[in-house]
């Protein structure tokens, strides 16, 4: 497997994710995942890191990890290559010195041009797959924050910049769903809703990353968005705005 480099220097690596590629082993799935592809290609990075301990007891690696991108979206993904740029990267997305714009596309229209969503999230009582911004979720309810904004829409669909304050496991996903606007073929949040859009994966795109270096200055970068993606943007209306993002 060979992963696009959007940025590297001696701290980070930077790349742009396909859909369909995990970022991390899960323990059940033996696909190669983004984190192996990291490990292989910089060997010298490869016991960059930390742990995961799994729910059957068990323990995986994660070389270079410091945030992650569901298997279906695709986007900007950052490892660290030394244990220095690890514990400083983990403390900005921690204190949340990084600033994330995704593009969604989303089923209907909200109402409100731009909007703030305020849910915790927990976990899903029906499945154990889900998460849940329903009150009475499982488990421990975690604060998240999105912010969102309207770019075009069709009438049918809408195409939104989303900006996550918090870090939340699908996070956007949930959000968009509690407001009643899941991401365009969604099999876990809008089971029920066709793949429109002429799209066959998660219409959800981690388009870019501002974020603070270890030597000190900050960095914006951008994963263009892949060809689908690309295709469906120019049917909305005043993609001019999408350019400007």
């Amino acid at each position: 497997m060979e992963l696009p480099i959007l940025f590297q220097d001696a701290d980070i690596v930077v790349i742009d994710k396909p859909s369909g590629v995990m970022t991390h082993p899960d323990g059940h799935s033996t696909d190669e995942t983004a984190s192996d592809w990291f490990a292989a290609h910089y060997p010298d990075s490869s016991e960059v890191g930390e742990m995961q301990r799994l729910q059957n007891g068990s323990e995986i690696r994660r070389p270079g990890i410091v945030h992650r991108l569901d298997r279906e979206t695709s986007g900007v993904l950052v490892f660290a290559k030394t244990p220095a740029a690890h514990e400083f990267l983990k403390k900005a997305f921690h204190d949340r010195e990084v600033h994330k714009t995704y593009l969604a596309f989303v089923y209907g229209v909200p109402k409100e041009r731009k909007g703030y969503i305020e849910f915790s999230i927990g976990r899903s009582r029906k499945d154990f797959r889900l998460r849940s911004a329903q009150p009475k979720a499982k488990g421990i309810l975690r604060e998240a924050i999105t912010r969102y904004e309207v770019i075009s829409d069709i009438g049918t669909h809408s195409l939104l910049k989303v900006n996550p304050e918090t870090g939340r496991t699908h996070q956007i996903r949930v959000h968009l769903k509690a407001i009643h606007h899941p991401v365009v073929c969604d099999s876990l949040y809008a089971p029920k809703q066709k793949c429109d859009l002429g799209f066959n994966r998660l219409g959800l795109h981690a388009y870019q990353l501002d974020l603070p270096l270890p030597p000190g200055e900050r960095m914006t970068i951008t994963a263009t968005p892949p060809p689908d993606l690309a295709a469906a943007i120019t049917t909305f209306p005043g993609t001019e705005v999408f350019r400007a993002l």
